[in-house]
């Protein structure tokens, strides 16, 4: 088993810029700004002799009792509960400050190895920065750089140095582990979803829009199925994003949904289907993910509201036609085991392999029923289809004449091969491949000379050829009626006179 070190401090130390570093990613939001980081963030340290997991926290207050703060400090606590070695940082420049004292008094209570990090000492006197921090009483402060990575390997070394050298794993299947995304606006349960389903409080959940700030990656066991659990921070509508720190999340979020197998959109049955929830749509639409629509708070609405709800889905969600509908309550944990029946129907879906020939047979069938409409005095033939990738599965057609095929037969082969393979809970795309005319001559280009630049000569030169076949049938032209009367005189037979 793996060593956990965790990174505990006072806002705006480094903790995040230390995480990115030890795990050589940009998994953890970096900004100039105290409490970017709120949940606890996992990754697999690669900085060190040993490998190790590494937990980022958010900024520790552990004197306040009440709002968001207290559910950080909560969240904290618990990454230091579970972790092998602490690592307190301190800020080098800004000096010791009462509230390091506070902390460093919860880490001699907790019983863990706690190593002193005197971060933010680039181009200082290492002596001279860290010697105030003496006065913590938890060892010689060790100096660093999170940033420009001074010192942080020898801090690591002298972290796992107690440890075993690892013994050597199997490898595992992770890489077929299905990724799942929860997904939504601000504040409709998206982090309570997440924790129904581990069945812990593992992320922080408040009454709050924008409490989750960053993309957090979760293990999950149900029904003896792995499955990797992203929690994201709520997405708006690209108007009203005003916070730098929202504007990093939105590029998270979107980050999460492309790296995910499927995405669960979370919606609130008790604020109706908004703008924001069909944005959100739009995003997963465009990256092709499989999808699975959870209706949250279902429990709290009466009889005639839930009609309501399920006609404005019908108006405003009409597009996700292919995706399943689930009414939940994350709170209450109802609704959870048919959720996630339809997450493995839509991840299968969006993994499925497509034989060629059934894939032609289906293909022939739909042209005879609906043929595609002429374009241009030409009806487009198309001969074969063949499967050209998954998540989402992407059908590739070959013919004659394609590229006038309009969007709305696209839609309609697209409809047809779902339901003959049953695909469900996943988009799925048509291309078309314009066939090759096997009895072109096969254009030459000169040395150095690109397509265009060959083309336009290829045109001047038949503009040349034609302008000299015009020169010579007029010529031609001319000279024909004066042979034509030549010829009739000499055939004429002379009249005698009599």
């Amino acid at each position: 088993m793996l060593p956990t070190i965790a990174l505990v401090g006072r806002p705006n130390v480094g903790k995040s810029t230390l995480f990115n570093r030890l795990t050589k990613t940009r998994d953890a939001l970096v900004a100039d700004l105290p409490g970017l980081t709120r949940d606890r963030h996992y990754g697999r340290g690669v900085i060190g002799s040993k490998p190790y997991l590494v937990v980022d926290t958010g900024g520790f207050e552990p004197l306040v009792d009440s709002g968001i703060l207290k559910e950080m400090a909560r969240q904290t606590l618990l990454a230091i509960d579970e972790a092998d070695v602490v690592i307190f940082l301190v800020d080098g420049r800004n000096g010791l400050a009462p509230q390091d004292k506070v902390i460093a008094d919860r880490l001699r209570k907790s019983q863990r190895p706690v190593l002193l990090a005197v971060n933010k000492t680039e181009g200082m006197q290492r002596a001279i920065a860290s010697a105030e921090f003496h006065e913590l009483a938890l060892g010689d402060p060790l100096s660093i750089s999170s940033a420009h990575g001074e010192g942080v390997r020898d801090l690591v070394e002298l972290a796992l140095e107690h440890f075993p050298e690892p013994e050597d794993e199997e490898e595992t299947s992770a890489g077929k582990t299905p990724k799942v995304a929860i997904v939504g606006r601000p504040n409709v349960g998206k982090s309570t979803l997440v924790n129904a389903l581990l069945g812990e409080e593992r992320v922080i959940a408040f009454d709050q829009p924008g409490t989750t700030r960053d993309s957090i990656y979760l293990d999950l066991e149900r029904n003896g199925k792995h499955y990797t659990i992203i929690d994201t921070a709520g997405v708006r509508k690209r108007g009203k994003v005003f916070e730098a720190v929202e504007k990093f999340s939105v590029i998270k979020t979107m980050q999460a949904i492309e790296e995910a197998n499927v995405a669960i959109l979370v919606v609130d049955a008790q604020e109706g289907i908004t703008e924001q929830d069909a944005h959100v749509s739009a995003y997963i639409l465009e990256s092709g993910r499989a999808l699975v629509v959870a209706v949250n708070k279902w429990d709290g609405l009466e009889e005639d509201k839930r009609e309501w709800v399920k006609r404005e889905i019908d108006r405003k969600l009409q597009f996700l036609d292919f995706a399943k509908f689930h009414y939940i309550s994350a709170l209450r944990k109802k609704g959870l085991g048919e959720l996630f029946t339809s997450v493995d129907g839509a991840y299968k879906a969006a993994m499925a392999k497509l034989s060629t020939p059934q894939l032609t047979r289906v293909l022939e069938d739909a042209t005879m029923q609906h043929q595609p409409p002429i374009s241009k005095g030409i009806r487009p033939k198309l001969r074969y289809a063949h499967q050209g990738g998954s998540n989402p599965p992407i059908v590739v057609i070959h013919g004659n004449h394609v590229d006038g095929i309009k969007d709305s037969y696209r839609r309609y082969l697209a409809g047809v091969f779902r339901k003959a393979f049953q695909l469900t809970g996943t988009p799925l795309r048509v291309q078309f491949n314009q066939g090759a005319n096997p009895f072109a001559e096969p254009e030459e280009r000169k040395q150095g000379e690109g397509i265009v630049s060959m083309r336009r000569r290829k045109t001047a030169e038949r503009a040349v050829m034609n302008a000299r076949r015009n020169e010579e049938m007029g010529r031609k032209t001319k000279k024909t009626p004066g042979v034509v009367a030549s010829a009739r005189t000499l055939k004429k037979k002379p009249t005698l006179k009599k």
